[in-house]
């Protein structure tokens, strides 16, 4: 416990002192937003913003782990180091972060909103997600857990979805497509949330927040321990070290989200949506809750499905719209919403979202006695 202290405490700085100087290095090298035309109007004194804060997030996060555990280290040699589930999620929030920001990149130095092309960004994404997929099936530890499973899980697997019940290979590449499905998702989920000031950063702190309750109670209730009912263990292989890093990012968030919060000096663009996407996705499959991840983030996937509905309706109906604009935070601001308002308001719907998954996982403990 005395790491996850240190590190929350580590990235909340490195990322709040960070900031403003990559601020300042963005604003030298004019790197800033490029804003379209066709969104609201109110979002054209957003022009030029610095872009790209998502590096700082990362890089805090990264820092604040190994660094966490040297001093950990320091003061007890004896402690574990950082664990394979933690080190595979890191590659993954890394991996995404840097597709991301090769898009943002594009953007700024080219003045123009699209960056990445469709193709390219999925060939990217899919490249991380499936080497990420392949290894976390991997390692596994000394009573024979390995990061993940193969079986789809909700608050714990389910037996009956296992995967790789067609054999190995057949497993993996279900396995494959699955996992690459749910980073992909989640993934783009925050890309789309992210378009007011703090809006994505602050929902994202709140799931982070929970992963970080979730890990510390796996950990608790770990099976193999003789205190635990084996009905209600949790067979996950790293619950503790997870739980570090799903503190040290929301730390990390409240860091960034001081000089994000409206009106943002610094926008986190695909670098962070991408990256914090993935490492959500992670967290589902290393926690082996994956399909909690849908009532988890229950904001992205209202975001994620305004925009379908969307472009499905006007292609149904040949031009007309079912929504002023999408993604849905932007149809409330054409309403006559302030950006506040709406930021707010969606803030305090993902916390019923995330409300409700805690409330999910740990009655199905209880009912579990």
């Amino acid at each position: 416990m005395i790491a996850l202290l240190i590190g929350a405490a580590l990235a909340l700085v490195l990322a709040f002192v960070g900031t403003p100087l990559f601020i300042r290095l963005l604003v030298h090298k004019g790197y800033g937003q490029f804003i379209r035309d066709d969104g609201p109007t109110s979002h054209h004194t957003k022009r030029g913003t610095p872009t790209m804060g998502g590096t700082v997030f990362v890089l805090a996060t990264v820092l604040a782990y190994f660094l966490a555990h040297l001093i950990v280290w320091l003061m007890h040699p004896s402690t574990g180091g950082p664990t394979m589930s933690a080190m595979l999620l890191l590659f993954l929030m890394v991996g995404m972060g840097l597709v991301g920001f090769l898009d943002d990149f594009i953007k700024i130095s080219k003045q123009r909103s699209l960056g990445l092309s469709a193709r390219a960004k999925l060939i990217g994404q899919g490249a991380v997600g499936i080497i990420f997929s392949l290894l976390v099936l991997q390692f596994p530890d000394a009573a024979g857990r390995t990061p993940a499973s193969a079986t789809i899980s909700f608050l714990r697997d389910i037996p009956w979805l296992n995967l790789a019940f067609a054999g190995t290979v057949i497993g993996a590449i279900l396995f494959v497509i699955w996992a690459n499905f749910l980073v992909t998702a989640a993934s783009n989920g925050v890309n789309l949330t992210d378009g007011l000031d703090g809006l994505a950063a602050g929902a994202s702190i709140m799931v982070f927040g929970a992963y970080t309750l979730m890990g510390i109670w796996q950990s608790n209730q770990r099976c193999g321990s003789a205190r635990v009912p084996g009905s209600v263990c949790y067979e996950v292989r790293d619950p503790l070290d997870l739980a570090l890093l799903a503190a040290i990012m929301s730390a990390a968030l409240v860091g960034f989200l001081w000089w994000n919060t409206s009106p943002a000096k610094i926008f986190m663009g695909d670098t962070g949506s991408l990256a914090i996407g993935a490492a959500i996705a992670g967290f589902a499959i290393l926690t082996r809750t994956e399909l909690l991840l849908g009532v988890m983030g229950g904001l992205f996937v209202i975001i994620t499905l305004s925009v379908i509905l969307q472009v499905g309706f006007f292609k149904l109906t040949k031009g007309k719209r079912l929504f002023k604009m999408a993604p849905l935070q932007h149809h409330f601001e054409l309403k006559g919403w302030a950006e506040v308002t709406v930021v707010v308001r969606f803030w305090i719907l993902a916390g019923l979202f995330v409300a409700v998954a805690l409330a999910i996982f740990y009655a199905e403990w209880v009912a579990g006695l």
